[in-house]
């Protein structure tokens, strides 16, 4: 891990251990500072490890349950255990390579037995079962693995593809199910305020039909007390012709091009007061009986 230094004095910056060795041997650990060694006893500082903490990013790519091929990338963070300098700095020639094989191991085996959707449910827990793991066999050579963080799971492009037309189909779904909710109220809506309007239409020209009624009765009443001699049916001739003129007059001063044919003469007009009084006799005849 590192090269013999025959000195006699030596400096350990903070966060770093130095080994010392005598004769070959490991003898004890140097502390950051200041450190006095001995070579003619032959002790000697044969490296240095640094105790921050590293961190190695490693790609996966495996197969989930539903037959899904996916890059996992994680990030794992890890540092030498001060006081198990040693074992770190004798064990492994390359803990990284050692760290990487044990992640491929541990992702390989717990993948397979998901599907897409649980890995991405449950990735928290592979990275988990990931640190349990590494913790119990980089223990033994001195290191400890402070985190680990799935970053990233990226499957196969055709499957991200299918994946989000599948998103995509079931929002448009959606969106049709509130537009034909939508739909459906605003048909109730205008069916109901159609209904309102025809309602408030028939009470309207019943009130109007009602009020016509009422100032013909009232005129006729004031024409028979006024002028001696006339009868009811003398004044209501006298006002269906009036009426009838006062339509003719209308008609022709319009502004619409409309032509309407009705026949006129004197024997018409008595036979439209004869229509319009029976009219009014049997509607009166029937709401009595």
């Amino acid at each position: 891990m590192g090269n013999a230094s025959c000195v006699f004095v030596g400096c350990i910056d903070q966060a770093s251990v130095g080994i010392v060795e005598k004769w070959g041997r490991f003898e004890k650990l140097a502390q950051p500072g200041l450190n006095f060694f001995n070579p003619c006893a032959g002790q000697y500082l044969a490296g240095v490890l640094s105790t921050r903490i590293q961190s190695l990013e490693v790609k996966i790519e495996t197969k989930t349950k539903d037959n899904v091929f996916v890059q996992i990338i994680s990030s794992i963070q890890y540092r030498v255990i001060k006081q198990s300098a040693d074992d770190a700095f004798y064990e492994l020639q390359n803990p990284a390579e050692q760290i990487q094989a044990y992640v491929f191991d541990v992702v390989r085996a717990q993948v397979p037995r998901m599907t897409l959707d649980q890995l991405f449910e449950q990735k928290d827990e592979v990275a988990k079962t990931v640190l349990e793991e590494l913790e119990k066999v980089m223990g033994e050579y001195g290191y400890t693995i402070e985190h680990i963080l799935m970053v990233d799971i990226i499957p196969d492009p055709s499957v991200r593809r299918a994946m989000n037309e599948i998103n995509a189909a079931q929002r448009l779904q959606l969106a049709s199910v509130y537009k034909g909710e939508a739909d459906k109220i605003l048909q109730v809506k205008k069916a109901e305020a159609e209904a309102e309007a025809k309602y408030l239409g028939g009470v309207g020209v019943a009130r109007q039909r009602q009020a016509i009624t009422d100032g013909l009765r009232e005129n006729i009443l004031n024409f028979s007390h006024t002028v001696e001699g006339a009868s009811a049916k003398e004044v209501m001739d006298l006002i269906m012709i009036t009426q009838y003129f006062d339509t003719i007059k209308d008609l022709g001063s319009s502004s619409n091009n409309t032509t309407v044919f009705i026949p006129h003469g004197p024997g018409h007009i008595r036979d439209i007061g004869d229509q319009i009084r029976n009219g009014l006799m049997e509607a009166k005849a029937g709401t009595s009986g």
